[in-house]
C-alpha cells in the first residue's frame, strides 16, 4: 500500500514539473508524457489531480497549474486563461514529437554583435546537444512577413558563426500547408523540417 501511494505521488508530481516546464498541456499530450495508458486512465488520474490545476474545456481538456500546483513545484511562473495558449500546445506536440528531450528550453534569446550591429533572436524553444542547435519555432496566427523577418535574422546569425561551426536544424509547426510552403520558400538554404499541426493531432 505504501509503495503505491508513494508511486502515485511520484507520478502526480511528475506531471506538475511538465506543466511548469512546458506551460499548457493536453489530456493526450500528459497522457504519452507520462505513459498513462488509456483515455479513461489518464482521465482519472487527471480528475484526482484538480486541487492543483486549471482546465479550459475546449474540445480537448487543457491543464495548466493553479496557486497550489506552482507552490506544490517550487513554479514563480503564473500561467492564465490566455487565448494563445494554442501556441504552447503547438510547441509541445513537437517537444513529444522530438523525443522528450531534456535538453529542451522554452524561450531562449541567441544575439550576436553590439549596438548598431546587434542581431537578436527568440526562439520558441531551443535544443543544445554538444555543439549541434535545433531550433523550435511555432507559426500560430502571425503574420507571414515576420515570420520571414525572423529567419532572415536566423540567416544572418548562422553566417556570423552565432551556432558554431555546425549548421543548425530548425524545426517549425505551423497551421496550413500553404503556410509550410511559404516558410520552406523562405527557409531556402536552411536545413529545416516545417511540419502542420495536423500532422500530430490525435496521434499517440
Amino acid at each position: 500500500m505504501y509503495h503505491t501511494t508513494r508511486k502515485k505521488l511520484q507520478r502526480q508530481e511528475n506531471i506538475l514539473l511538465s506543466l511548469k516546464k512546458l506551460d499548457y498541456l493536453t489530456r493526450l499530450q500528459l497522457q504519452i508524457i507520462h505513459d498513462l495508458k488509456s483515455d479513461r486512465n489518464a482521465q482519472r488520474v487527471l480528475k484526482a489531480m484538480e486541487e492543483y490545476l486549471h482546465v479550459i474545456k475546449e474540445g480537448e481538456n487543457i491543464y495548466y497549474l493553479n496557486a497550489k500546483g506552482r507552490e506544490m513545484v517550487n513554479c514563480e511562473k503564473v500561467r492564465k486563461k490566455l487565448t494563445t495558449y494554442q501556441h504552447y500546445i503547438m510547441r509541445n506536440y513537437l517537444y513529444i514529437a522530438l523525443g522528450c528531450p531534456v535538453e529542451w528550453k522554452n524561450e531562449v534569446s541567441i544575439i550576436n554583435g553590439y549596438k548598431n550591429d546587434k542581431v537578436s533572436c527568440r526562439t520558441d524553444a531551443l535544443i543544445q546537444k554538444g555543439d549541434f542547435y535545433t531550433i523550435i519555432e511555432v507559426d500560430h496566427e502571425q503574420k507571414m512577413i515576420e515570420n520571414i523577418k525572423k529567419i532572415d535574422k536566423y540567416r544572418i546569425l548562422r553566417q556570423r558563426g552565432a551556432f558554431g561551426l555546425l549548421a543548425p536544424r530548425f524545426v517549425w509547426m505551423t497551421t496550413t500547408d500553404y503556410r509550410k510552403n511559404e516558410l520552406l520558400k523562405a527557409s531556402e538554404g536552411l536545413n529545416v523540417e516545417v511540419y502542420t499541426i495536423e500532422d500530430f493531432k490525435g496521434r499517440k
